[in-house]
């Protein structure tokens, strides 16, 4: 629940810009490091009610994290930096996937889930060690009118097209994300092991998709990587039809990795693009919050889907819905990632 309001988050952050970013990083990081650390020592099956209001504020914490960090990303970089930052970014996040997901659950298995929080508390203060050294970067020296100025920039028609393309354009990863395991299990009868393995290889793909489509877009522009990773991700969903093995099923999940790992960085890029740096916190929590609403709907409609269908046809849908994604994008006239400076 955290991270879904974490536009609300971004607007305390933002109101109070006048003490910088890095300060909210600071004490959002400190805040869920302890809550989680406090958690160690708490039995949630007697105290269910406390355990779950201290993991509520260690999202909390999170959240403040996140909103500073990305506001603080948009403020000190420049057009042509921001493919390789968000590049990096969501290299990061595949990385915790591919590593954190049986170290983390190795952890709880062998040593209880205690440790687990425990372990996730002492990778916190390892992150905001960065932001302590660094010097904030300070634009704005006073409360400023946070409601006028995202409203003047949510009346602009570059946008509102953004924020209508954004979750038209990730409905794919979330169906794929539930339907591709599904059909592994009960179609061609993986195990729960070997589905974990494929999706590791998936999150390795995403890896080396979203370092390179980070160069790419920050050279040649946002449009030209998205018209590409979107046209790839429909051409493999669309090839998973065909896939009657789990071979042939991991090489096509595999490069659809890839491309989501593409397809995520450009639009990042395009996100901060557009996003006023003096409301960055707020107005990119926002526009990540539409792709969220993108992702879930797509996780929504895959089991009625799957189930309703059969998987060749879900798949064929799933590939579909790119096309109102790519006329959104098509019409929309952006002035951004082509190489220039500030």
């Amino acid at each position: 629940m955290p991270m879904t309001i974490k536009f609300f988050w971004g607007g305390i952050v933002d109101y109070c810009i006048k003490f910088g970013r890095r300060r909210f990083i600071i004490l959002g990081g400190l805040l869920s490091s302890v809550t989680l650390f406090i958690l160690v020592f708490i039995d949630p099956s007697e105290f269910l009610v406390l355990f779950a209001i201290l993991l509520f504020i260690a999202g909390v914490g999170v959240g403040f994290l996140d909103v500073s960090a990305d506001a603080w990303a948009i403020e000190i970089s420049r057009e042509n930096e921001r493919g390789k930052i968000n590049g990096v970014m969501f290299a990061g996040q595949a990385l915790g996937m591919l590593i954190g997901a049986p170290l983390l659950t190795s952890i709880a298995f062998f040593y209880g889930y205690n440790y687990v929080f425990l372990a996730t508390s002492l990778v916190i203060l390892l992150i905001i060690i960065f932001p302590v050294l660094i010097k904030d970067a300070k634009k704005v020296k006073k409360r400023q009118k946070l409601t006028s100025t995202l409203v003047s920039e949510f009346k602009k028609k570059t946008t509102l097209l953004v924020s209508l393309f954004t979750p038209l354009s990730v409905i794919n990863i979330g169906l794929l994300g539930i339907v591709v395991p599904l059909h592994l299990k009960f179609n061609l009868n993986m195990d729960i092991a070997q589905i974990g393995w494929l999706i590791m290889l998936w999150a390795g793909t995403k890896i080396i998709g979203s370092l390179i489509a980070g160069t790419i877009c920050d050279k040649y522009g946002r449009k030209v990587v998205l018209y590409a990773v979107m046209g790839g991700g429909a051409f493999f969903t669309l090839m998973l039809i065909f896939a009657n093995s789990w071979e042939a099923v991991a090489i096509l999940y595999t490069i659809i990795g890839f491309m989501h790992g593409g397809q995520y960085t450009a639009l990042g890029a395009l996100l901060m693009d557009v996003t006023n740096p003096k409301v960055g916190a707020t107005q990119f929590s926002i526009l990540t919050s539409l792709g969220n609403v993108g992702i879930f709907s797509g996780e929504f409609v895959s089991g009625a889907m799957f189930s309703i269908l059969g998987f060749a046809r879900t798949f064929l849908y799933g590939a579909w819905f790119f096309g109102p994604a790519f006329i959104v994008l098509y019409i929309t006239k952006l002035k951004f990632g082509k190489n220039k400076k500030k």
